[in-house]
């Protein structure tokens, strides 16, 4: 460790240029991971919030709640473990306002996803034409009292509270109740909601024409979550692969160019393994020490990124990932070692 610090106090522009390398990958690799955590939360938020174990929908909706109608029949009794919800895509529409895409959903007042709605502002939906409505509401200027229209219907909707961290598919989530999803839906027969949601593991729906999903079979049929999800992993993937290969190159310059010091460190009889060490722990303190400058730099970003960039700065994950750079850094400081214990003191010193 002291050979280390000592060689990079001695090549501190070098030394400075890796750790900036380090930097830059490092922050970037944090901010895809941010990015990639925020939007997979904001296509799953709200059916995370409902704490569902299992999900039924019509069985030929292909595990979509958007195409899923059931009718009473199929959603049979419902146990306090269970909860009938009405989905449908909406535009919410006001003259001071630009118009807003949302989901909107359906509930009944006496199931418990209705009941365990976490609000932070305002009240629960208690007539109709009233709604609980995502904070990004909030975002595009609409108050509590605020009133619009929801795609052709003639009626208006007013805001009576504000729930945070509701978005279905990246859209804002609207909670209303299940009579104006029949009304938006044109809905007079026949179908009586999208889905019911268990908290129970166990729940399963054997009705004609209904199928029982787990919540997570439904969450990677939202579309576009799992290409979105396997993108930004494949991305995170080849930075850290083009990280070792940069760090590997960078490490083997520097450690070719002290050649001649090591071969006169052996030539006095200084073990391998110290230089080996040595080598090492260079690699390991330039990497630390970029990893650190780019959390700096990450947790200034979470401070000052808008509300409105779908980014989620997870400690444990972004921990992972700089555990991973660290090994891939490890990796790549063990490419110069064969030319560090190979040194002949006698062929580099008399060249």
């Amino acid at each position: 460790m002291f050979l280390a610090l000592k060689e990079i106090k001695k090549e501190k522009f070098r030394s400075g240029l890796i750790v900036a390398m380090i930097v830059l990958i490092g922050y970037l690799i944090f901010i895809l991971t941010s990015l990639a955590l925020g939007l997979a939360q904001q296509n799953t938020d709200a059916i995370n919030s409902w704490d569902a174990k299992q999900i039924t929908l019509n069985s030929n909706a292909n595990v979509d709640m958007r195409q899923s109608f059931l009718t009473k029949k199929q959603v049979g009794h419902l146990s306090k473990q269970e909860a009938l919800i009405g989905e449908t895509s909406v535009v919410a529409k006001a003259k001071s306002h630009k118009q807003l895409s949302a989901v909107f959903l359906g509930l009944n007042n006496n199931q418990f996803v209705y009941q365990n709605l976490n609000l932070v502002d305002g009240h629960r939906v208690t007539n109709s034409h009233e709604l609980v409505v995502d904070t990004a509401f909030k975002q595009e200027g609409y108050k509590l009292g605020s009133q619009f229209k929801l795609n052709g219907d003639n009626h208006k909707y007013t805001i009576v509270g504000f729930i945070k961290n509701a978005k279905l598919n990246i859209a804002p989530v609207v909670y209303g109740q299940m009579s104006d999803w029949k009304s938006l839906r044109a809905i007079t027969v026949g179908p009586v909601g999208s889905a019911v949601v268990s908290r129970d593991a166990n729940y399963k729906n054997d009705a004609n024409g209904a199928k029982t999903y787990t919540k997570q079979q439904v969450v990677d049929k939202l579309p576009g979550y799992q290409a979105q999800n396997s993108t930004f992993i494949l991305m995170i993937g080849f930075l850290m692969v083009i990280s070792l290969i940069i760090i590997a190159v960078f490490l083997y310059i520097l450690t070719m160019q002290k050649l001649p010091n090591y071969a006169v460190l052996r030539a006095q009889g200084v073990p391998s393994k110290v230089l080996v060490g040595a080598t090492i722990s260079q690699s390991v303190l330039l990497v630390v020490s970029g990893l650190i400058v780019a959390t700096l730099f990450t947790v200034i970003t979470a401070w000052i990124i808008p509300a409105n960039v779908p980014m989620a700065f997870d400690i444990p994950v972004l921990g992972n990932v700089g555990v991973g750079l660290l090994v891939m850094a490890m990796i790549g400081g063990l490419i110069p070692i064969k030319s560090v214990v190979s040194v002949d003191p006698v062929s580099v010193i008399g060249g």
